[in-house]
């Protein structure tokens, strides 16, 4: 796990950092992936304030805590991310082992592979109009919910999915008035 400790509004304390990435190493038994962790801490007034964003598989899990010390901001900001961190993985568990055959037969893995190969295959053909990157693949299946807590985890306005109910994809988007819109396709 690439851990970085950022501090802010104070002097870069040691031992603090060493706690925090001590903490946040623990998590890592629950990972099977390389993931990222970024911890920033800062001290305004009385408050001391500790944040973790954690990515893994794509996947984005953020806490905040704040209180008057700050080894007890990184305890409960850190008790906080590891229950995120089990939910997430056993969503994700759970999909799996339903999900793990496609209605064609062909295994997940596979068909994210074939599929893959299919857009380097496109991409190699000459331009016929402006370039489309890619910013991020989506190959697992994920419940609107979840995606809904990804959606508001991120800074991005829009979030495209695998729906495992219907096995289409769906677009789940940030209204003007703050609500949450989904694009389903009709049938």
């Amino acid at each position: 796990m690439d851990i970085t400790v950022t501090f802010r509004h104070m002097d870069p304390i040691e031992s603090v950092r060493d706690y925090a990435e001590e903490k946040i190493s623990k998590i890592d038994k629950y990972l099977d992936t390389v993931s990222d962790a970024h911890i920033v801490l800062s001290i305004e007034k009385f408050r001391h304030t500790a944040d973790v964003t954690l990515t893994m598989n794509g996947a984005r899990i953020k806490g905040v805590e704040e209180t008057e010390d700050m080894y007890s901001a990184i305890d409960q900001v850190m008790d906080k991310i590891e229950k995120q961190v089990k939910k997430y993985l056993s969503k994700s568990r759970t999909r799996r082992s339903s999900d793990s055959i496609k209605e064609g037969g062909m295994p997940e893995e596979a068909l994210a592979e074939a599929e893959e190969e299919a857009d380097e295959e496109e991409s190699m053909r000459p331009d016929e109009g402006p370039a489309i990157e890619v910013e991020k693949r989506v190959a697992m299946p994920m419940d609107p919910e979840e995606a809904a807590m990804q959606l508001s985890m991120s800074q991005r306005s829009v979030y495209v999915f695998r729906n495992p109910r219907s096995k289409e994809i769906n677009v789940l988007y940030k209204r003007s008035d703050g609500r949450l819109g989904l694009i389903e396709p009709s049938n």
